[in-house]
């Protein structure tokens, strides 16, 4: 067995020696490089902010396939790209699908365009005795397309009237739109003079200026005959240079009775009692201007029975009336009223109209009517229709 040497001498000094010091090394994984950031997965985020979002879902779902393999950094990032992406491509196709659908809407009004015969001309410039057609026949339109063509040819309306309107009233308040009605119902009284004679499908139409178009200038009113319903030729102008004076005279007289009864106030005469003895007085009035017309009618020949049986109707109906203006409680009022419409048949105004030489064709709008209590404020106008765009 060997000894081991014995120590050098000196202070100091021990054996054996101690083991090295150890000193500070380089850290595990020294030397090499961290992992890559994946290019896919920035490349989706970019896709999806820059409206490529298909793209983006692409390249979002191959850097998480990349990163799963490789290891590579940017998992969190490919993830708010994928997201990014999917949410812009659903904004996208519903985008799209909007436009789409604003394209075949804007095809197929272009299409209703084209089949409009006539030649294109604004609402503005159309004047009396005008007739023209809109894009499918619509009139209810706040200002629609209008087409001028001959009235001999097929047409959806014809222009009664154009009126400069100077009043106070706020437009589109329910005063103005009163006034604007009342005016073209008598426009149309005056235009097409015999309404027995209008078509059934005949209606009321009027165009008056908006509160934009009030402020911008816009004063006219339009007021319109619509004949959409059916195919219509030829003008419903009979005003009173295409009639007899004796035909005129009487129409305009019977015109503005029926205008008058068929405007009753709004509201129940429970609610507004001496407005509707206001208007009993009005109607009392207007029956008193065509009795007279008719007395000095009843001596021509032809007229010898229709005009004594129409004027007996007339004063037993202007008597009720007169007891109407008087009433001071809304039952009274109430029995006036009916009794003033039973006094009146449509048999004697229709033989009253064949002696004047008139249409004898009561309107079903008369007939539905039928004098009872339960159609006289219906607000249907005196025609058979009123519409107002």
């Amino acid at each position: 067995m060997s000894t081991p040497p014995s120590p050098p001498p000196g202070p100091g000094h021990s054996w054996p020696p101690p083991p090295p010091r150890q000193g500070w090394g380089p850290p595990p994984g020294y030397g090499q490089h961290p992992p890559a950031l994946n290019g896919f997965a920035l490349a989706s985020l970019l896709s999806g902010l820059l409206c490529l979002p298909p793209l983006g879902i692409a390249f979002g779902i191959a850097a998480l396939v990349q990163i799963t393999k490789r290891g590579d950094r940017g998992k969190a990032l490919a993830i708010v790209g994928l997201v990014v992406s999917v949410v812009m491509t659903g904004a996208m196709v519903f985008a799209a699908g909007r436009v789409l659908s604003s394209i075949d809407d804007r095809v197929e009004s272009l299409h209703a365009y084209a089949d409009v015969e006539g030649e294109l001309t604004d609402l503005g410039d159309l004047r009396a005795g005008d007739c023209f057609n809109v894009p499918g026949g619509d009139l209810i339109d706040e200002r629609p397309a209008t087409y001028r063509i001959d009235c001999a040819q097929v047409h959806h309306g014809e222009v009664t009237a154009a009126k400069v309107l100077d009043g106070p009233d706020v437009p589109e308040s329910r005063e103005a739109d009163r006034a604007s009605e009342d005016a073209c119902w008598k426009a149309q009284d005056e235009y097409a003079m015999d309404t027995w004679a209008l078509p059934e499908y005949a209606e009321m139409f009027y165009y008056a200026p908006s509160r934009q178009s009030w402020h911008q200038g816009d004063r006219m009113l339009l007021c319109v005959i619509g004949t959409t319903d059916e195919e219509w030729r030829g003008s419903l102008r009979r005003d009173a240079a295409m009639l007899k004076p004796g035909q005129s005279a009487f129409l305009r007289a019977a015109n503005t009775v029926e205008f008058v009864v068929s405007r009753p106030p709004d509201g129940d005469v429970e609610d507004v009692l001496p407005e509707y003895r206001a208007w009993a007085r009005e109607v009392h009035t207007a029956l008193g201007a065509e009795a007279n017309l008719l007395q000095g009618d009843a001596a021509l020949p032809g007229m010898e029975k229709a005009v004594p049986a129409q004027l007996r109707e007339i004063e037993a109906a202007r008597a009720q009336w007169q007891r109407a203006s008087l009433a001071r409680t809304p039952e009274e009022f109430d029995k006036a009223w009916d009794r003033a419409r039973a006094a009146m048949s449509l048999e004697t105004e229709k033989a009253l109209r064949g002696a004047y030489g008139l249409s004898t064709v009561i309107p079903q709008w008369l007939q539905d009517s039928g004098g009872g209590p339960d159609d006289r404020d219906d607000g249907s106008g005196e025609g058979p229709s009123s519409e107002s765009a």
